[in-house]
């Protein structure tokens, strides 16, 4: 392995300890911060983060007229609803459970993949379903039993299914522009979005001095787990098998939910755990390639 790669490596890991950590971050933001005015600025400023990257590497901006109408449709499901769903997921439900419940997204996109693209189910991709399957009773089952369902758990369950509709648009018409311009532009919609919620629901934003809690929580949001993050994710997955790169999204709800119970206060019950242990198998069973060392040889 190449010493660019190998440090590259390194980078894995901190992906999901961003992404994870975020959980809780936007939990306590969330605590002054209406929730349209938190995803309309973190969604801008991540797509204007991303301008810049694609500028610095002389990558065009440009998208085809033809293929707006996709990246728009692309644009609203898997990052404009998914991240304002999941903003008042968390204001109406634990955050440990809406992370897990959240992390459904590749069982879905499976599930619907086959439905709508007639994309086949290897034994790989049937285990990876009945795992996530066993994770969904082994955290609804008791919740229904104890009259504990809530609205904000069918909002990030809502959320992960939009997440997967959005991966079906943009395999089934992809648009031929380089990924981080898609990823710019889909934020970009999303923070367009998010502010027209924010303009209808909430009104202009009046400044206000934030608790210092707050005020690291959002900091952290913004510049580690948007700006810094999607800098290390084109950075990893331009250098590193994409399989290899997936292994640090399989961090992001473990991280979430014990960043849940530091900085929170949260107590999963153990059905809680149970379901993120199956959950996370059923999502590694069908992200990872059946053999991610031999992919990573091959970035020798």
């Amino acid at each position: 392995m190449s010493s660019t790669n190998a440090r590259t490596l390194l980078l894995v890991p901190l992906l999901g300890l961003l992404w994870g950590f975020n959980w809780p971050a936007v939990r306590i933001s969330l605590s002054e911060i209406a929730p349209w005015t938190l995803r309309a600025g973190g969604m801008t400023f991540a797509g204007l983060t991303l301008v810049v990257i694609a500028l610095l590497r002389g990558q065009s901006l440009r998208v085809r007229r033809p293929e707006w109408p996709r990246l728009l449709l692309a644009g609203f499901l898997s990052i404009a609803a998914f991240n304002v769903l999941l903003a008042f997921a968390q204001l109406m439900a634990p955050t440990s459970r809406a992370a897990i419940l959240t992390f459904t997204m590749p069982i879905w996109a499976t599930l619907l993949a086959r439905l709508w693209l007639g994309e086949a189910l290897d034994r790989r991709k049937l285990l990876g379903l009945a795992l996530g399957i066993a994770g969904l009773a082994s955290l609804g089952l008791p919740l229904i039993r104890g009259g504990g369902l809530t609205l904000g758990l069918l909002f990030a369950l809502i959320a992960a299914l939009s997440w997967a509709l959005g991966t079906i648009v943009t395999k089934r018409w992809p648009v031929s522009a380089p990924a981080v311009t898609v990823a710019a532009w889909q934020l970009l919609i999303g923070g367009a979005v998010a502010a027209l919620g924010m303009l209808a629901f909430e009104g202009l934003p009046v400044p206000k001095m934030l608790a210092p809690r707050t005020l690291a929580a959002l900091s952290f949001h913004i510049l580690g787990a948007q700006a810094l993050a999607y800098f290390l994710w084109f950075t990893v997955i331009a250098r590193l098998p994409a399989g290899i790169a997936s292994i640090g999204t399989l961090m992001v709800p473990a991280v979430g939910v014990l960043g849940s119970v530091v900085l929170l206060g949260e107590r999963p019950s153990p059905s809680d755990w149970l379901g993120l242990v199956l959950v996370v198998a059923a999502s590694g069973t069908i992200l990872l390639p059946a053999r991610p060392l031999a992919s990573l040889k091959a970035a020798r």
